[in-house]
């Protein structure tokens, strides 16, 4: 795909008359190059493909942050992924390129060796990382698609932002003075799927902050999707299923498809479901009400989530 500028317009046409529908269930995947390895990002999170431009510095910051630039009237903070996963510019790719996202209040640009292209993936295709890898950047990988030819990695674009300590407070959090209804036991079991450890750890102490005893996490939609269908139609299901809290874009099954599942069923269609994600916006919003979803929510809306969670379980 030659390059020049390439700009989203509203999720859904882009250069080369491109056409992503977020309607379908599957993961479009922008796939590009750091180094000689082969990286991915989900389409729905890029707003821009630009050319490399002449960065100002931020003095006293971490080496992977390049500068900042003005862009569309915002000033965009510039990662270098070459230094993240400590991988070099090969020669032939010049420069580099900038895939610019927007993750609500700010935008942040990565800077990559090169973009191939769109892959057209379901998220069955989508595993887990092997836990054995401890390379440098095993840890900020969610999933790894397996093609013919090669492997592309996704990376965990929130928890390298987070590692950088700008555009996030989730760790900041203070729920010292959230309290939940006293009408609600908070022995009752809840249940995240997410792929993102450091979005587990997150969700998992701000819900016990506020109380909450028994929180299982699981790597995915699916497998959230098995461990309650080992509980359906069985007196477990009161008790150990009160409510779940679902990314949208995870490996194996995404969250739409798990919320699905669980609304569609005649046993657990009152079971409260919450989206929780970076990917929260108009169009999806449509996708996740059309699901069922009880609250979707963006990720700097944790405090909002869990008042929530709290109402649903209070009634």
């Amino acid at each position: 795909m030659g390059i020049k500028s390439i700009r989203k317009e509203g999720c859904a046409i882009m250069e080369n008359e491109i056409i992503f529908d977020t309607s379908t269930n599957e993961l479009q995947l922008l796939e590009f190059l750091v180094g000689d390895e082969y990286f991915g990002i989900n389409i729905a999170k890029v707003s821009e493909i630009i050319r490399f431009t002449e960065l100002t510095p931020i003095p006293n910051s971490p080496e992977s942050i390049e500068g900042v630039f003005m862009h569309r009237d915002k000033l965009v903070t510039v990662i270098d992924l070459h230094v993240v996963l400590e991988l070099p510019m090969q020669e032939e790719h010049g420069n580099g390129l900038f895939i610019v996202c927007d993750f609500e209040q700010f935008s942040v640009a990565f800077h990559v060796s090169t973009v191939i292209g769109i892959q057209r993936l379901t998220w069955s295709t989508i595993e887990k990382p092997p836990s054995v890898n401890k390379d440098a950047h095993a840890s900020i990988t969610t999933g790894m698609a397996k093609l013919e030819d090669k492997i592309i990695m996704i990376l965990d674009f929130e928890k390298i932002i987070c590692d950088l300590s700008f555009g996030s407070d989730y760790e900041q959090e203070n729920f010292d003075t959230f309290t939940v209804p006293g009408t609600i036991d908070l022995n009752k079991h809840l249940i995240i799927a997410e792929d993102s450890p450091f979005l587990i750890k997150v969700l998992i102490d701000a819900l016990k902050n506020v109380g909450f005893k028994n929180i299982h996490s699981f790597y995915n939609g699916l497998e959230a999707w098995e461990h309650i269908r080992t509980i359906k139609g069985t007196d477990r299901v009161k008790t150990e299923l009160a409510a779940v809290i679902s990314d949208i874009e995870m490996p194996q099954m995404d969250g739409h498809t798990l919320t699905k599942l669980i609304k569609e069923d005649k046993e657990l269609k009152g079971v409260p479901v919450f989206l929780f994600s970076s990917l929260i916006h108009e169009n999806m919003r449509g996708r996740g009400d059309s699901a069922g979803a009880d609250g979707q929510f963006a990720r700097s809306q944790l405090k909002d989530l869990i008042a929530a969670l709290s109402e649903h379980l209070s009634k």
